[in-house]
């Protein structure tokens, strides 16, 4: 999936099923790497975060076209979780502040 440059918004979807109460600060981001396959990809983000198939697909589109996808918005503490839990798959990812 080689890296390209991009910024991706939220999903709605990425918000509601993982904001905390209050307004989301950070981010969880999947960066797009050379290893994975999509179908993998999708697997992971339906498997971790119990997205639909079409949401998965999607996330996983714009971490292929556009080098990374915001997966996951909320508090600190758990978008770190998340962060680990994607390199436990094998995945990239990094915490980020909601860009202002």
């Amino acid at each position: 999936m080689g890296m390209m440059a991009g910024v991706a918004a939220p999903d709605e979807d990425v918000r509601e099923r993982t904001a905390s109460t209050g307004a989301a600060r950070w981010q969880t981001v999947v960066w797009n790497d050379p290893v994975n396959l999509m179908s993998y990809v999708v697997h992971v983000f339906r498997t971790y975060f119990a997205f639909p198939p079409e949401v998965a697909t999607r996330l996983m589109l714009a971490v292929h076209e556009q080098g990374h996808a915001v997966v996951a918005e909320g508090a600190r503490e758990q978008m770190e979780l998340h962060a680990q839990a994607m390199h436990d798959y094998g995945l990239w990812a990094s915490v980020r502040r909601v860009p202002a």
